[in-house]
């Protein structure tokens, strides 16, 4: 059984890595999650921190349903890494079960996301094409732009209402 973490914070990043895409990597009103908690050394010498406020995993949160307002999630997007390679200390790594995980992830974070509340999916597609993970979810996007010096990165908004 899961502990359950009450917050009155407004915005989850279940999955936050080293925080790359955050402006302010120490934001009050988000919390930040993930499955890691880890220091590396990169191959260009910089040091890679991965320190969420809560250890946890996506596929199975400790929050209660409807609970935030703004869930940007940014799941490991790489199946073909080494498990040792800058790559993956980096981003994370799909496991054998990815399509299951990730399903499993984003209806979590459908769960606690709020009625009324935003849900912002990025996706590269380097992989596992965009088409492919929409079915894995199963749910449309209302819109996205992609972005990455080859375009394959793709930022997806989804909106909960009592209706989807």
């Amino acid at each position: 059984m899961i502990e359950i973490i009450k917050t009155d914070k407004k915005v989850l990043d279940p999955s936050c890595g080293s925080k790359m895409f955050w402006f302010n990597k120490n934001n009050p009103d988000t919390i930040y999650g993930d499955i890691r908690s880890e220091s590396h050394i990169l191959c260009d010498g910089r040091t890679l921190n991965i320190n969420p406020d809560v250890l946890m995993d996506f596929r199975q949160m400790p929050f209660l349903d409807n609970q935030f307002a703004l869930i940007v999630f940014d799941p490991p997007h790489l199946k073909n890494l080494g498990h040792n390679s800058w790559m993956a200390k980096k981003y994370g790594i799909l496991n054998s079960t990815w399509e299951k995980d990730i399903k499993l992830g984003f209806d979590e974070c459908w769960r606690v996301l709020k009625n009324e509340g935003t849900l912002i999916f990025k996706w590269n597609e380097n992989q596992i094409p965009k088409k492919k993970i929409l079915e894995v979810i199963g749910k449309q996007p209302l819109f996205g732009h992609t972005s990455g010096r080859h375009e394959k990165t793709i930022w997806m908004t989804f909106f909960k209402n009592i209706n989807n």
